[in-house]
C-alpha cells in the first residue's frame, strides 16, 4: 500500500494556491474538473503527491468549519528560519507559532488561507 496525498477543501483557490506554492514550495502537478469542483494535485520536489486542494463551486454560506480530529500538516523547510520569515511575511503571513527548538529541530506553525495549521520543521 501507498499513502497517495491528503484533501482540504479552500474557499479562495488562488490565495491557497500562492500559499503553498510560493511560500511552500510545492508545485501544481495536475487538475482535474468534477461536475462540481475542481481539484488541484500539488507535489514536493521529488514529485510525490502531497495535497490536493479541492475548490467547490459551491461554497457553503458559512464556508468551511474544522474538525477536532485532524490536527496538521508538516513540512520540513529547506532554508533557515531566517531566510524563511521574511519571504513568508512578504506574503502577508505570520507565525501562528514563532521558531522553538525541540531535541534536534527547529519547528514553527503558521497557517494557511483557511485557517489550517502547518508546522515547519527545520533539521538542525
Amino acid at each position: 500500500m501507498k499513502y497517495l496525498h491528503s484533501m482540504i477543501r479552500v474557499k479562495d483557490i488562488e490565495k491557497s494556491l500562492e500559499f503553498y506554492e510560493s511560500l511552500l514550495g510545492l508545485k501544481l502537478h495536475h487538475t482535474m474538473d468534477l461536475d462540481d469542483s475542481r481539484l488541484y494535485f500539488l507535489s514536493d520536489n521529488q514529485g510525490y503527491t502531497q495535497i490536493e486542494l479541492t475548490y467547490n463551486y459551491e461554497i457553503p454560506e458559512g464556508g468551511y468549519t474544522g474538525g477536532t480530529k485532524f490536527g496538521h500538516f508538516a513540512f520540513q523547510i529547506e532554508e533557515d528560519f531566517e531566510t524563511f520569515t521574511p519571504k513568508m511575511r512578504a506574503l502577508g503571513y505570520d507565525y501562528l507559532y514563532e521558531p522553538y527548538f525541540m531535541g534536534d529541530m527547529e519547528i514553527a506553525f503558521i497557517t494557511d488561507p483557511d485557517g489550517n495549521q502547518i508546522e515547519l520543521i527545520k533539521d538542525i
